[in-house]
């Protein structure tokens, strides 16, 4: 049986973004974002498609984090 990919669970208080990357960059993306002291939860659905949940009062530093790495990866933010 093959595996089928599966949402998060995700609750009230967080903000999701969505990313499209390399597969191969994802395990530098993740690291990056569990060493920002918590910033944000990555999950990855599919190879280099990302969901990247973070609580809201942390939504514009996740954002300028995301635009930054997403530059130097060129990787993709897809709308919400």
């Amino acid at each position: 049986m093959g595996r089928v990919a599966v949402s998060p669970c995700l609750g009230d208080g967080l903000v999701v973004r969505r990313v499209v990357m390399r597969a191969r960059d994802v395990v530098f993306f993740k690291g990056i974002m569990e060493a920002s002291e918590g910033l944000a939860a990555v999950f990855a659905e599919h190879g280099g498609d990302l969901v990247v949940a973070a609580p809201e009062t942390r939504a514009a530093e996740l954002d300028a984090v995301l635009d930054a790495l997403c530059d130097e990866l060129e990787a993709l933010r897809l709308p919400p």
